[in-house]
């Protein structure tokens, strides 16, 4: 079994460690083996595939011996978004009928100002107006200044806060 673990990986340490895992795999799965049939190809079979699933797993995998790509890596944790989205929930419930309508026609939907004048029958200034008093009142609800970064779990909630299109 090591000399044809070699063939396939071209290494002594890595044949011998091959052989090994076959070897464990193989014990484990013993009740599988079917008495009559041929235990060495058997074992061989298994050597081979563990070899194949071994290299499909190393292709996908970023060689990183000094760990720089992984102290690249990083998760913001996923509480401070729930907590972010109560807050604006609470907030938003805070605005004027008329003021939520338009935060959500023109920030989280998309619409552009003239759409949703001719949706809620009124001007374009007043759309303007009711967005711009809107998006400054949820500011103030939540207590954030220009400088504060904003991370929202959603982009329609994002885009109703700071004034950006929806995505």
């Amino acid at each position: 079994m090591r000399a044809f673990a070699m063939s396939l990986t071209h290494n002594p340490a890595s044949a011998d460690d091959l052989v090994q895992d076959a070897v464990v795999k193989a014990w484990g799965n013993f009740d599988k083996f079917q008495p009559g049939t041929n235990l060495r190809a058997w074992l061989f079979t298994i050597l081979r595939n563990t070899y194949y699933s071994l290299y499909r797993k190393r292709r996908r995998e970023v060689e990183d011996p000094d760990g720089t790509m992984a102290g690249q890596l990083s998760e913001k944790p996923a509480h401070d978004g729930h907590l972010a989205m109560t807050d604006f929930r609470a907030a938003f419930a805070k605005l004027t009928d008329e003021q939520r309508e338009v935060l959500v026609l023109v920030g989280a939907e998309g619409f552009s100002y003239e759409d949703a004048a001719e949706m809620c029958g009124c001007a374009v200034g007043t759309i303007k107006s009711r967005t711009n008093r809107a998006r400054k009142r949820l500011a103030e609800l939540m207590h954030l200044d220009d400088e504060d970064e904003l991370e929202m779990t959603d982009a329609a909630t994002l885009a109703v806060v700071q004034g950006t299109p929806a995505a």
